[in-house]
């Protein structure tokens, strides 16, 4: 015994000079890294995650401090917790974000939680790459919000951070360990990041190659209903310049925001060249933008056209199921599943007009 102690003792202190060291497996906080995207927008964590250990009941206002305190080394003398363990926690945004409502901007912040027995302070500091929270400064602070604790039955051995109950623009991130819960939303604007996307790329080899990614930037805007001008430049280049294409995409696109600009006469003029070029796709597709932008005595009457040129396209039955519906006529429009269904043969289709079929008799909206 005595001999593997001094054995040990000399790989220690020669281990304390070497310059270089091999790879060992990492010490009892296992490191990890969690990253979802919401909208267009990254958002990245990266921790440490200790164990409970068999210290249930010894975790919370005990082994993990409540509020701000003197921990008795470093310089701070009201540290909050490192919301794990070892360097810090760090959360990451790649565009502006919503903290509970209260505006973050994008980069990489030291993620801190003042804990309480009801009630949790977050705390996103600028400073982001200090070993725990032993030199935290208040005027680092970019944000500090107060959320609710909530506690649960169930034990979660070691501490981790989860994406939960997520929406197009929207997610929750719970920090999770032993029976603690302290979850926050994380928001984005969607359309705001997406034009702000679409605008940096605009003059880049993306935009000025393919004709396809400016009309689809255009054609965002026009069914959202936003940036509409500059929506419309987008739309002109994807048809005039060099790389630009004259095709029912890209003349529809244009001629929706000729419209939505009340300039009704050069729309009706660029349709009246596009609807010939359409297939049966781009038709039905065009209408249900039309029923989407609640234009549905206009959608009716692309259905309507495509239907008498394409009347066995599965596309038209399609677009009749949604004309009729928003026109008003559920009958109508379950009949029209049914000829749709015997338009196609795809098992991915013939499920599609199975749900829709659901959902009209529930009384649910549909094509949105």
């Amino acid at each position: 015994m005595k001999n593997k102690f001094i054995v040990t003792l000399l790989f220690m202190v020669c281990s304390i000079g070497m310059k270089g060291q091999i790879t060992f497996p990492p010490d009892g906080n296992k490191k990890a890294s969690v990253s979802e995207y919401i909208g267009i927008t990254e958002v990245k964590i990266n921790y440490s995650r200790p164990g409970v250990k068999g210290r249930e009941g010894q975790i919370w206002g005990k082994l993990v401090h409540y509020g701000f305190a003197d921990l008795g080394y470093g310089t701070s003398k009201a540290a909050p917790w490192r919301a794990g363990a070892n360097e810090n926690t760090t959360i990451e945004f790649s565009t502006d974000v919503l903290i509970q409502d209260k505006i973050l901007q994008k980069g990489k912040y030291a993620f801190f939680i003042a804990m309480g027995e009801e009630k949790a302070t977050l705390v996103f500091s600028k400073f982001n790459n200090a070993w725990g929270s032993f030199y935290y400064k208040e005027e680092n602070d970019a944000l500090r919000v107060e959320v609710p604790v909530v506690k649960v039955e169930e034990s979660v051995e070691r501490l981790k951070y989860e994406f939960v109950n997520q929406t197009e623009n929207s997610a929750v991130i719970s920090m999770q360990w032993e029976q603690i819960q302290v979850p926050f939303t994380v928001s984005v604007n969607l359309q705001k990041t997406l034009v702000d996307a679409f605008r940096n790329e605009a003059d880049s080899g993306i935009f000025y190659r393919y004709w396809q990614n400016l009309q689809m930037a255009a054609d965002y805007c026009l069914t959202n209903n936003i940036n509409l001008e500059e929506a419309l430049s987008w739309a002109d280049r994807s048809i005039n310049t060099y790389f630009g294409e004259s095709n029912f995409k890209t003349l529809s696109t244009y001629a929706g925001l000729l419209q939505k600009l009340n300039r009704s006469k050069e729309a009706d003029s660029i349709m009246q060249k596009a609807i010939p070029m359409g297939n049966s796709q781009d038709l039905a597709t065009y209408g249900l933008r039309l029923n989407q932008m609640d234009l549905h005595n206009e959608a009716f009457k692309i259905f309507t056209l495509n239907y008498n040129q394409n009347p066995d396209d599965f596309y038209a039955h399609l677009g009749m199921v949604s004309g009729h519906f928003y026109m008003g006529d559920k009958t109508k429009a379950l009949a029209y599943c049914q000829s749709a269904k015997k338009a196609t043969t795809d098992k991915m289709f013939l499920s599609y007009i199975d749900n829709l079929i659901t959902d009209i008799e529930a009384g649910k909206e549909i094509f949105k």
